[in-house]
């Protein structure tokens, strides 16, 4: 790189009591295209620095006032200008005091008198290494931009590899309990009856026999006969519903990860609400600190759409146990979720997911969707998951995702979603 070329771009600070050296060293690096700027002690260099910045920094050791080693000094202790080369010009020959220079920040030393080719050749070379310097600056900083972007990418990807390997346990768990559930209900029905049946045939028997032999009539006081057909038929009942509550937690299960629907598929909504809530059930039950928390449903007539069923429940899910999470945080003594769906017209439907807890303020609202911002402690939150569902509603689907909260009333989540997905151009 010449030397005209680097001069167009670089401003020089020449810093000297004496005018004659002032006036020599603006000719000749004005000869050279440098743009110069001049200060007759360090005070006055120190305050040009508080509006500009040059390229480099010519500097006198011996001046009034603060000495060139003081002016250096405060130079390098201003994050603003620390970066700025400073060569030192002297008449000393004292490598004490060249030594003093280079240890206060100083990268060269000039001797007096000046060499008007050897100035310029130093500068020369300052002014590449500066040049070098940043771009070697930038490049780092672009390969730790990129590295960034990557640790986030791989974060993503092993995100959705967990999603999807959830998934695959969730329907494989499904499966291998829906045989036997199956199995338990279908025969319960039977049992009922059964019993029925030898209830009715020992009332019989004991309508007909009022007087058994002494070794029955002792083993019916020890078993209770009586308590024994009453209690029976409750605990058929119960084994019945509990094993129907079963087999809705599978169906449930089963329609959640849908990993036969990986691909575009029309769903119902509702079915995809329903069987997170299901699932979620849990943490909405009431617990010993916590109350349970009253979900309101007001569905509209939704026509079925074209979506990622499994996808779009794990939306659901991320938002609904993040609206709990607020809840139990703020402690409400009332909590209530209001689910509410609509259907902006013909091509577009609406899911309002709405909790009463205290509300999120914009400064942290307008971050909720970044990749692994999230408010919760270290260990409970990724901070991907309205990331991930904002990048499902509106890259998956083509929708909109929409936040909106007023503090001390509830926080809104609005999706957006088309009915139809635009399928894409065959080339």
């Amino acid at each position: 790189m010449s030397v005209d070329c680097i001069a167009e771009e670089n401003t020089i600070l020449v810093v000297d009591d004496t005018p004659t050296n002032l006036q020599v060293l603006f000719d000749v690096l004005s000869e050279r295209n440098y743009r110069v700027a001049i200060a007759k002690n360090g005070e006055t260099a120190l305050q040009r620095l508080q509006s500009f910045q040059p390229n480099l920094i010519l500097l006198d050791v011996m001046m009034p006032g603060i000495d060139g080693f003081e002016t250096c000094q405060q130079i390098k202790a201003n994050p603003a200008t620390q970066n700025i080369p400073v060569i030192f010009m002297t008449a000393l020959s004292d490598s004490v005091d060249q030594v003093r220079g280079l240890n206060l920040g100083a990268v060269d030393y000039i001797t007096k008198p000046i060499q008007h080719e050897e100035v310029l050749a130093r500068i020369q070379v300052h002014l590449q290494l500066r040049q070098t310097t940043r771009l070697m600056e930038q490049r780092t900083q672009e390969l730790n931009q990129a590295l960034e972007r990557l640790k986030q990418t791989q974060l993503h990807l092993v995100q959705s590899e967990k999603m999807s390997a959830l998934g695959l346990l969730v329907a494989g768990v499904a499966h291998e309990i829906n045989n036997p559930v199956n199995f338990i209900h279908g025969n319960l029905s039977h049992v009922k009856e059964y019993t029925r049946d030898l209830v009715e045939f020992v009332k019989l028997y004991q309508k007909h026999y009022p007087t058994p032999v002494p070794e029955i009539q002792a083993r019916a006081e020890e078993l209770d006969v009586e308590f024994l057909q009453t209690d029976l038929s409750k605990m058929l009942n119960s084994m019945e519903l509990g094993s129907d509550r079963i087999r809705q937690l599978v169906l449930s299960l089963r329609n959640f990860s849908r990993l036969d629907e990986a691909s575009l598929k029309v769903a119902n909504v509702h079915e995809g609400i329903e069987s997170t809530l299901l699932i979620l059930q849990h943490r909405l039950k009431v617990k010993p600190d916590f109350p349970a928390v009253q979900v309101i449903k007001d569905y509209g007539q939704l026509p079925e759409i074209e979506c990622y069923p499994s996808q779009l429940n794990q939306v659901f899910m991320n938002i609904l146990s993040n609206a709990i999470d607020a809840l139990e945080e703020a402690a409400i003594v009332s909590p209530c979720i209001t689910i509410r769906t609509t259907s902006i017209d013909h091509n577009w439907i609406a899911i309002s997911i709405t909790d009463n807890a205290t509300g999120i303020p914009e400064s942290i609202r307008s971050k909720l969707f970044d990749p692994f911002f999230t408010t919760k402690p270290i260990g409970k939150g990724t901070g991907l998951g309205l990331s991930i569902s904002h990048q499902v509603i509106t890259e998956k689907h083509g929708g909109k995702i929409e936040c909106y909260s007023t503090l001390g009333q509830g926080t809104e989540f609005v999706l957006k979603i088309p009915v139809q997905q635009v399928q894409p151009a065959i080339c």
